[in-house]
């Protein structure tokens, strides 16, 4: 059983930055692409980047040359390095695995509120 802890949100000013984190547990951790989504109040939850095994990244163009995506195999942890934020990526972000989620592994997400 696998389970993905987020941390790391909170309110900034557009054009700032936050790094969220997500800590899983399970030793096979390494061998899974791993995704971070969004979910906006109304709208359905979105993929927003991935990051395989052999850390090739694929971001969705809402957030391509903004947000960075990246993992520690070591801590078995995955990070999201989001800059320029715009008000527009207030949303609960969550990690899962990618870029098919496994619905027995959402967590709690972390939120991240945008605005001045």
């Amino acid at each position: 059983q696998v389970q993905l802890v987020e941390s790391g949100g909170g309110l900034v000013q557009p054009g700032g930055s936050l790094r969220l984190s997500c800590a899983a547990s399970g030793s096979i951790f390494s061998i899974y692409t791993m995704g971070w989504y969004r979910q906006a109040p109304g709208k359905q939850r979105e993929l927003v980047a991935y990051i395989t095994s052999e850390l090739r990244t694929i971001y969705a163009d809402s957030v391509k040359g903004r947000f960075t995506i990246s993992r520690d195999n070591a801590k078995n942890t995955v990070y999201l390095q989001m800059s320029s934020l715009k008000p527009e990526d207030t949303a609960v972000y969550y990690c899962n695995r990618g870029p098919v989620a496994r619905i027995d592994y959402w967590g709690q997400g972390t939120q991240v509120t945008v605005s001045s």
